[in-house]
């Protein structure tokens, strides 16, 4: 396995010919990009078009059926774990954890994780940390896990539905605070449905169609064709 490269002119996120069959039938085919550091990229499409799968390819979690994804150079492992927060679209943690004590298991298993920033982060949301994960609501669970995430110092953050079931407030501070002030020598991928709340964010997006790269931009092309807003050139690309 070549090794993680920190070359700042090498892409943060390769896909090459990527493709990803369960049995007969392909959630991701043929998908080749490239990602380069310092951006903000949505990963956009309707249910079923393999945007949790590519996820979860980059993240290690699956395996390719055929194809490359490199991250920073390498395919993943231990080493592109080391450099990539990946947030899960279900709560993972034990309900009877305290917050502090996911605080504790994401300090002792990465070394960029910042403790003081996601115990302010978590602060300003209004969560104590001897809260207990159990009596958490499902936002606020989602609070919990995507500060932990974006309280790293990673090279790619990997953000599966970060703000389905946030308050528009919360959506708001998400946003403009823990994604769009984000270290800008990293790169976030964040696959949502929510596109009008996210273009504001975005530098680029991803559509993906039946598992296949539908277009790949930045999000002024979407006013170059026409479309008053990305929300509107997605309602419109994938209409019922």
């Amino acid at each position: 396995m070549p090794p993680v490269t920190s070359n700042p002119l090498t892409p943060v996120l390769e896909c090459r010919q990527l493709t990803k069959a369960y049995g007969a039938v392909p959630a991701l085919s043929g998908l080749t990009l490239s990602v380069p550091r310092g951006r903000i990229v949505g990963l956009l499409g309707p249910n079923g078009s393999g945007k949790t799968t590519l996820i979860k390819l980059i993240a290690g979690l699956l395996t390719p059926t055929s194809g490359d994804v490199l991250i920073a150079g390498a395919h993943p492992g231990p080493e592109t774990k080391a450099i990539v927060s990946y947030l899960p679209e279900r709560p993972y943690f034990s309900s009877s954890m305290k917050v502090d004590a996911c605080l504790g298991l994401f300090a002792d298993f990465y070394a960029d994780f910042d403790r003081l920033l996601a115990q302010e982060m978590l602060a300003r949301l209004g969560i104590s940390p001897n809260m207990h994960m159990g009596a958490l609501s499902k936002g606020m669970k989602e609070k919990v896990q995507l500060t932990l995430v974006m309280a790293r110092r990673a090279a790619l953050y990997l953000l599966d539905e970060p703000i389905g079931g946030v308050d528009p407030a919360t959506r708001d501070f998400i946003l403009n605070t823990m994604i769009g002030q984000y270290h800008r020598d990293a790169s976030i991928l964040l696959s949502t449905h929510l596109v009008a709340d996210v273009e504001g964010v975005l530098d680029d997006f991803i559509l993906l169609r039946y598992g296949t790269l539908a277009l790949y931009a930045p999000v002024g092309y979407a006013a170059e064709l026409g479309y008053e807003s990305l929300d509107a050139l997605f309602r419109k690309e994938f209409r019922c």
